[in-house]
């Protein structure tokens, strides 16, 4: 995994989602919109129209939009009826939202003379903002336009019911507002995304559901270098303590050097069985080695200077205690807090 660069408010979100969106929507339907998803078809899956999407948008205003979705969907009693389903994330209040929802609506319907639903995401931070309607009426004429739209924000008050959903869209909103939360406090963000990735694993989800969920996670929750380090030598070892190694399978600490000592080892005791304790030793020792450089470093950015008895006192410590001392460090206000037991 890459360390994000800080993106702009408005953009920042769009990757993610979009992936996540098309990954599960099965689950994103049961979770924000339930009725529609026990209506549906899923044996034969949704159908994702990007380009019919694309046309439909080309020469509309693009506005703030930051994800949208044109899916095809069977009913479960429709026979071979299906509907269309429009779905968008909003990430910034606009002055004509409701307007533009309109807009796709009614093109999507006379491209394809299909019923058409509509569901909102407004992951603004506005609570105010709630549009879900638009029209107008003039000399006996009225355009009357209603749809769904859900309020992320409204979550807030509700996160420990979050916390117990068995669904994985009850994760990622609960990744997208700790984000939003976090905003420039990289030790609470550090925090939180330790938090949630190892709820992954106490969820029961598969380990293709904790690589996807983590992934969103991962971009959401992007920590500047000082912590990113930090948060992967925990996450490794972690997964170490589960015995499993989801996320770190490829290792990213000490890899390098462990094909080294594997080469070296490989000429007395055979390419391949060197290889394999060259590797394994490296990885321990590399691990170790950069949890200690990078705690010293964290240290000497909030403490300042360190002195040889600090210095040599990390080196030389397992890599289980460096965790601790690292685990320590997060919320340390001085150099004895951090090595207290």
């Amino acid at each position: 995994m890459t360390n994000h660069q800080p993106q702009n408010q408005t953009t920042e979100y769009d990757s993610p989602w979009k992936e996540i969106l098309k990954g599960y929507f099965k689950e994103f339907l049961a979770f924000f919109l339930p009725e529609a998803h026990d209506g549906i078809d899923w044996a034969r899956g949704p159908e994702f129209l990007d380009k019919e999407l694309d046309r439909i948008t080309r020469e509309a205003e693009s506005g703030n939009r930051r994800v949208d979705l044109l899916v095809r969907v069977w009913l479960l009693d429709g026979g071979d009826l299906w509907v269309l389903i429009h779905v968008e994330i909003q990430g910034n209040r606009h002055a004509h939202f409701a307007e533009r929802m309109f807009t796709c609506q009614y093109r999507v319907f006379d491209l394809y003379k299909r019923p058409v639903v509509t569901l909102v995401i407004l992951a603004d931070e506005d609570g105010a903002w709630r549009p879900n309607a638009f029209g107008y009426r003039m000399w006996g004429s009225q355009v009357d336009f209603r749809f769904n739209a859900v309020k992320l924000l409204d979550y807030v008050p509700r996160m420990d019911l979050l916390e117990q959903s068995g669904n994985s869209f009850a994760v990622v909103v609960l990744a997208h507002l700790a984000g939003k939360q976090t905003r420039n406090q990289p030790e609470e963000r550090f925090r939180q995304k330790m938090r949630l990735t190892r709820m992954l694993y106490e969820r029961g989800f598969s380990r293709q559901q904790i690589i996807d969920l983590f992934r969103f996670i991962d971009w959401v929750l992007n920590l500047p270098a000082r912590l990113d380090e930090l948060f992967w030598n925990h996450l490794s070892n972690f997964e170490e303590n589960k015995a499993m190694p989801y996320i770190t399978s490829v290792e990213r600490i000490g890899h390098k050097r462990g094909m080294e000592e594997g080469m070296l080892a490989g000429m007395q005791l055979g390419k391949e069985e060197g290889m394999q304790i060259g590797e394994q030793r490296g990885r321990q020792e590399g691990r170790q080695e950069e949890a200690a450089s990078m705690l010293l470093k964290l240290m000497r950015r909030k403490f300042g200077q360190m002195p040889d008895q600090v210095l040599e006192q990390v080196r030389s410590a397992n890599l289980e205690q460096i965790e601790v001392w690292s685990d320590n460090f997060v919320f340390a206000n001085s150099v004895d807090e951090v090595f207290a037991s």
